[in-house]
């Protein structure tokens, strides 16, 4: 926890100055979309990947290795603007390498926080270290601001390279048992193929996959038009960018601890139903408005609904999963979360360029709703099968 709070508040430092960079560098939403692909598309290709890797080695060795190659690339692109050679283009590959290693970094990550906790007390280790995380979301850019207007956006970057050396220091520090059981001796694709299948039979799972993905693909990107929005909706500048992230950091960081103290799996599912529909309702009342303070509000209900969602079917995945497959299928989570967000922000930012940031995601929270109404009637089957039954799914009995 000492090394991942420092880590934790650069990386959102440094996320706000990307966006800013790119936004300063191009005015476009569409390169907003750009080098949010950049950065969440290589998910979509090596998650997969990654999690048979991190099923056949030891997942916190996997994790070092991606702390220190992080901590490569900060230092890169800090040295690069510091030496003024910095355009959107050198800007695009390092946020493409970088996200070929959070692949690598999300499946180890996943992996590894089960196992610092007794299984009881997974639904609650998870809520925390996303409370952590979230609660960085709120620090990191309000401090962001500040460097943003008195510093520039080398300080952030400079921060976020001393914020990734420390936590890859305090890596080598941790010791985490290894899980006993792990992927067997067949070729990777045949562990991919395990991997998919057993989501695709765990139907419960799929279907909690398919929740999340509407609301990855259609309203996550709002996080990456933070820059858009700030600039050409509220015309409030690098300030309001940070107020903008730091408000979804406080909601989202409100509803990881609410879910942490909570500690229990039994009424997730409803929760996350709820959390979905509050999701199109908060991104239709953020879109609607060019008042600050008033998207300042309908952020933190974002940020938060969100988290509920994504936070809430990463506890039930986590508590139900096989320990041998629990990188494989982690990995397809972190392609849904994370990848399929590239796709969304993509295609929302060229439409914005038409229709404008207003109508482009008032469109995709409607398409959520409809979603969430499709899949309303599977919410009893869901909670049957893994809130009362989970300890027989972790066994393979699905």
């Amino acid at each position: 926890m000492i090394g991942l709070g420092p880590h934790a508040i650069s990386t959102w430092m440094h996320r706000v100055a990307v966006g800013w960079l790119a936004w300063e560098l191009t005015h476009s939403t569409a390169w907003l979309g750009i080098i949010a692909a950049a950065d969440l598309a290589p998910l979509l290709i090596l998650s997969p990947i990654a999690g048979a890797v991190v099923d056949r080695m030891v997942p916190l060795h996997v994790l070092r290795l991606t702390q220190w190659a992080q901590f490569v690339m900060a230092a890169l692109l800090a040295g690069l603007m510091f030496a003024g050679l910095v355009n959107i283009w050198i800007l695009f590959v390092i946020m493409l390498v970088l996200g070929c290693v959070h692949a690598f970094g999300a499946a180890s990550r996943h992996a590894t926080v089960p196992y610092t906790v007794p299984r009881p007390l997974v639904a609650t280790a998870v809520s925390l270290d996303s409370a952590l995380f979230q609660a960085s979301r709120f620090i990191g850019p309000a401090i962001a601001a500040i460097g943003l207007q008195f510093y520039g956006v080398l300080s952030l970057l400079v921060a976020h390279t001393i914020g990734t050396f420390v936590f890859s220091l305090f890596m080598h520090l941790m010791d985490v048992p290894a899980p006993e059981q792990r992927a067997g001796r067949s070729s990777m694709l045949a562990n991919i193929k395990e991997g998919i299948r057993y989501v695709q039979d765990f139907r419960a799972m799929g279907l909690l996959f398919l929740l999340c993905g509407f609301g990855a693909v259609f309203l996550r990107p709002v996080q990456e038009m933070l820059p858009g929005f700030a600039g050409a909706v509220y015309s409030a500048g690098p300030t309001g960018l940070a107020w903008l992230t730091s408000a979804m950091g406080v909601g989202a960081m409100v509803s990881a601890t609410w879910i942490g103290v909570r500690g229990r799996i039994q009424g997730l599912t409803n929760i996350c139903y709820a959390g979905s529909a509050l999701l199109a309702v908060a991104t239709i009342g953020f879109v609607v408005t060019n008042n600050l303070y008033i998207g300042v509000v309908f952020a933190i209900l974002s940020g938060f609904a969100l988290n509920t969602v994504t936070t809430g079917i990463q506890a039930l995945v986590q508590s139900a999963v096989d320990d041998s497959m629990r990188g494989r299928v982690m990995s397809l989570f972190t392609v849904i979360f994370r990848g399929t967000p590239a796709i969304g922000g993509f295609a929302l930012g060229v439409l914005a360029e038409f229709i404008g940031l207003r109508w482009t995601f008032a469109i995709a929270a409607l398409i959520c709703f409809a979603a969430l109404v499709w899949l309303l009637p599977q919410r009893r089957s869901i909670r049957d099968s893994i809130e009362q039954e989970r300890r027989e799914h972790a066994h393979g009995a699905h």
